[in-house]
């Protein structure tokens, strides 16, 4: 069965960050998610059952100060995704590749042995780089200039994609890698994978439009949304002659009254909130221009602190699925979601949220889409 992320007309759903302590949740609480691999399996197996389309991870080297070892264990995407898609059916699994920690032969091999696991169902998330300290540790400066970084992130893509399309033994020469005899079997099953890719500097965008199935950017609100959707899709039609869907990355705090999500929130965000760690992911991240105020600073360390500062879903199950049709109007193609407890609130998620959804059209129930 090959990935179906491609097709259908529906808002698609998929899980973000599951193979990394804590996910998306800078926290110090007992119950913060450990990303063991029985966790991931466990919750592979239930986002399969239950029709969340894919699964997102991210690729980390280093974690964060703090008592929290927030991002300290990671499973690394590429063998994670072998083992998650043999014990799946339909769900697409991502793995997640840094272009310069990682040779574009290699990697077009591993990609590729990966979605015959999947029999079809791999998919390839592109990192072209940003965290300092991890160039560091791997013995490399990361480059001040953001030309530079996606120069070399381009020059991988071509690579492994002429890797991919092409027969026989050949030459690859280019300014990072320059390759002789390089050949690569087998090839991906459909031709090549489902691409996403985050950007948010101009460079970075203009990467996304002219390589990318899916930009996934950080989002403020549904109205920051549809701005974004409509200049994304403008640059890729513009420039690369290109359709690209949108993508946000989002956190969920679900319960059955508003009191009570808001206060798991202030729980787990505010009074045990992991500050260590929060200050030195938006310091990595430029999170501290002089411009930002007091209080809208004081708001973004609790949205990092919640969800890595990505988009809000807050409330009651009806709550929740509003906000996501109100994305979804935006002109969204889909969402990654996030939780504390990414297997416990998952099935409260698909119990409660999904069927909303689905009765306000925005998704197909499992069997049609299957």
């Amino acid at each position: 069965m090959s990935s179906t992320l491609l097709t259908g007309r529906d808002f698609k759903l998929g899980l973000f960050s599951p193979n990394c302590s804590g996910g998306l949740a800078i926290t110090n609480v007992a119950d913060r998610w450990g990303a063991s691999w029985a966790d991931n399996l466990r919750l592979a197996r239930l986002a399969d059952d239950s029709g969340i389309d894919f699964i997102l991870p991210i690729a980390r080297f280093i974690g964060y100060p703090g008592r929290s070892g927030f991002h300290e264990s990671v499973l690394e995407p590429i063998p994670w995704a072998a083992g998650l898609l043999a014990a799946t059916r339909r769900i697409t699994v991502f793995a997640t590749v840094h272009t310069a920690f990682n040779h574009p032969v290699v990697s077009a091999k591993q990609l590729a042995t990966l979605d015959h696991v999947g029999e079809g169902r791999a998919g390839l998330n592109v990192v072209a780089g940003w965290n300092e300290p991890e160039y560091r540790a791997m013995g490399l400066e990361l480059p001040e200039s953001h030309d530079d970084r996606y120069a070399l992130a381009q020059e991988w893509w071509d690579h492994v994609r002429a890797l991919w399309t092409r027969e026989g033994r050949f030459d690859l020469p280019g300014r990072f890698f320059d390759l002789e005899g390089v050949g690569a079997t087998p090839k991906p099953v459909n031709g090549t994978l489902p691409l996403i890719n985050a950007g948010s500097s101009p460079q970075g965008r203009a990467f996304a439009a002219r390589n990318a199935d899916f930009v996934f950017t950080a989002l403020s609100d549904p109205g920051h949304g549809s701005e974004v959707v409509t200049e994304l899709r403008r640059d890729a039609r513009t420039r690369y002659d290109r359709d690209v869907g949108v993508m946000a990355p989002a956190f969920v705090v679900c319960r059955k009254t508003r009191a009570e999500a808001e206060e798991f929130l202030r729980h787990y965000a505010e009074e045990n909130a992991d500050w260590d760690a929060v200050e030195e992911l938006m310091r990595l991240q430029g999170m501290y221009a002089q411009s930002f105020a007091n209080d809208i600073m004081d708001t973004l360390r609790t949205r990092f602190a919640a969800g890595h500062g990505t988009c809000p879903l807050i409330g009651t199950p009806q709550e929740v699925a509003d906000e996501i049709e109100r994305y979804a109007q935006a002109g969204l193609s889909g969402m990654t979601l996030a939780f504390l407890d990414y297997v416990g609130e998952l099935e409260d998620f698909v119990a409660e949220v999904l069927p909303r959804l689905e009765a306000k059209g925005i998704r197909l129930p499992l069997a049609e889409r299957t």
